[in-house]
């Protein structure tokens, strides 16, 4: 990277805070300026995160735009040979203590990995309408760069998921891509598709997105559903809600009703659902590889403030269940509290909610931890259970 660059890299880290993240930081700076073309918009953006990946290595002694430098030159390192950092390293300095204590790994190689994938940049993945996923391959290929390789899509690596994920490795802009703009295509972490595909709505059914958000989840239960039956999409922010309707009228979704919910004990409707989706706010540490910036801004307080609210919204919406109909709970987090203490908690409480498998993922189990080194995607908790039908 140039002086020059450098430089400018240092001067958006310089404004970053809690309140302005570097993500938002970086659209503004950087994804309306003009005189950069979009080599450079991509440089850019990878310094400002590989100096948050690499955060805990730099001399803080050293002036800004030299620890910009001297991250890239440890992702270099680390890309060109992962086993260069080594797992005590990476165990200590990577993510804040607190958190890695929080983190329940199956096995100490499969801490090793997480912690390596962490340093990674992240994977790129879209998700096609599915009857047009086959032309949307083809087109983008065909309109890519010529340095594009055959590779540039692939299937995910897991079986987990449909076969409409592709994951993006070209140059272009999918943003500007026509068939972006005709709504033929969604930009989705393999993670949340996964999460659409463990709801396997019917078509015809009537499902409730509790947290919508800004719709991707919504927009994908709409795919499945072929448009056909009703999705409830809720959120306490309207601002998301306009961004929900301005999505869906771009991939013609019609099928789904936006209302301002503020996650209370006064449900948005009497509607009985087949299938309620509690994709609830969360502290993110599944995003981490994607968002690095959040490892130092996110605390224990926080974790711990999130389950009482995750709780309480599966509390409140489990109402609305019909009789055999299906909660699914989703969070973008692997804490330990966030995700297995709040299954325990809420299955404590309800017994008429009964643990099923997630049978469209092709798991036995009730709950599942997506964890980004097997996925290439970000961190994922998913948890499912039935209301009991009344004997």
């Amino acid at each position: 990277m140039s002086t020059a660059l450098a430089q400018r890299a240092a001067h958006i880290i310089a404004q970053v805070s809690p309140e302005s993240p570097a993500d938002f930081v970086l659209r503004r700076e950087v994804g309306s300026d003009r005189e950069l073309d979009s080599v450079e918009k991509r440089a850019l953006t990878g310094a400002v995160f590989a100096y948050y990946r690499w955060f805990a290595w730099l001399d803080t002694t050293r002036a800004l735009p030299q620890r910009v430098l001297a991250a890239l030159d440890l992702q270099k390192r680390f890309d060109d040979d992962p086993a260069a950092i080594k797992p005590e390293s990476l165990a200590a300095l990577a993510l804040p203590e607190w958190a890695l204590a929080s983190l329940d790994f199956p096995t100490p190689e499969a801490r090793t990995a997480y912690l390596r994938q962490l340093q990674r940049p992240p994977a790129l993945w879209i998700r096609p309408q599915r009857e047009f996923a086959p032309s949307i391959a083809r087109a983008l290929r065909h309109t890519a760069a010529p340095d594009f390789l055959p590779s540039g899509f692939s299937l995910p690596p897991s079986s987990l998921a449909s076969v409409t994920a592709l994951r993006y490795t070209g140059p272009s802009d999918l943003f500007k891509a026509e068939e972006f703009k005709k709504g033929l295509f969604e930009i989705q972490d393999l993670a949340s598709q996964i999460v659409g595909h463990a709801c396997a709505p019917e078509p015809g059914s009537t499902w409730w997105d509790a947290c919508c958000g800004e719709g991707g989840k919504t927009l994908h239960l709409s795919d499945l559903m072929a448009n056909k039956g009703v999705i409830w999409a809720t959120d306490r922010h309207t601002g998301r809600l306009a961004t929900l309707r301005k999505r869906a009228g771009r991939a013609q979704a019609f099928n789904y009703r936006a209302v301002t919910w503020n996650g209370g004990p006064f449900l948005p409707t009497k509607t009985k659902f087949d299938g309620i989706l509690v994709d609830a706010p969360c502290s993110g540490v599944g995003t981490w590889q994607r968002n690095p910036h959040a490892r130092w801004t996110t605390t224990e307080t926080d974790v711990k403030e999130l389950a009482e609210i995750q709780l309480q919204l599966l509390e409140n919406t489990h109402k609305a269940l019909k009789p055999g109909g299906r909660l699914i709970y989703a969070v973008c987090t692997i804490t330990r509290q966030e995700t297995t203490d709040v299954v325990r908690a809420l299955s404590a409480a309800h017994p008429e909610l009964e643990p099923v498998p997630f049978a469209s993922l092709g798991s036995s189990e009730s709950s599942l931890f997506l964890w980004p080194h097997q996925l290439d995607a970000n961190g994922m908790f998913l948890a499912a259970w039935r209301r009991r039908t009344e004997k």
